[in-house]
């Protein structure tokens, strides 16, 4: 009798005790680009049939502008190129979902035409567009070349 007086008296008590709250957490939006790129050396459509082959990097320099408003980031790579005929191409990806963006350098050229094995260096420069607020890290072929934050 004891104990099922304890019992119903544990039953009661247990009713006054509020259950625990569901505690929702917001995931913050995934990073996005506002206004494009400004990339002479992006991709074209009569790049098909042309073959890839690579740069040589020597430098990169990487820079915030402040005379824009906002401020953006600015990229200026400088290297080489196996032969002139090698057109340059730089492929910006979009931030992923750690604010990462991938850069990509490479240069084509069509098979078809014979051409000198002369380097031939080349200069880039590239003005990166506005993105969504967060701290961006710039990687261009797999090597970090700086950060920089949007606001």
């Amino acid at each position: 009798m004891k104990n099922i007086l304890i019992l119903i008296l544990g039953y009661f008590l247990s009713a006054c005790i509020t259950a625990p709250a569901l505690i929702v957490t917001t995931t913050p939006p995934a990073p996005y680009r506002i206004t494009p790129d400004e990339n002479p050396f992006e991709p074209q459509l009569e790049d098909t049939g042309r073959q890839i082959a690579s740069v040589v990097i020597t430098s990169i320099l990487f820079s915030e502008r402040y005379e824009f408003s906002p401020p953006r980031a600015a990229i200026n790579i400088t290297g080489y190129m196996p032969s002139v005929c090698n057109e340059l191409r730089i492929e910006i990806s979009p931030p992923d979902e750690q604010y990462q963006m991938f850069i990509e350098a490479y240069s084509l050229i069509d098979p078809d035409i014979q051409c000198d094995d002369v380097f031939q260096q080349f200069e880039a420069d590239i003005l990166l567009g506005t993105y969504s607020p967060g701290r961006y890290s710039v990687w261009i072929n797999g090597a970090l070349a700086g950060d920089f934050v949007s606001y």
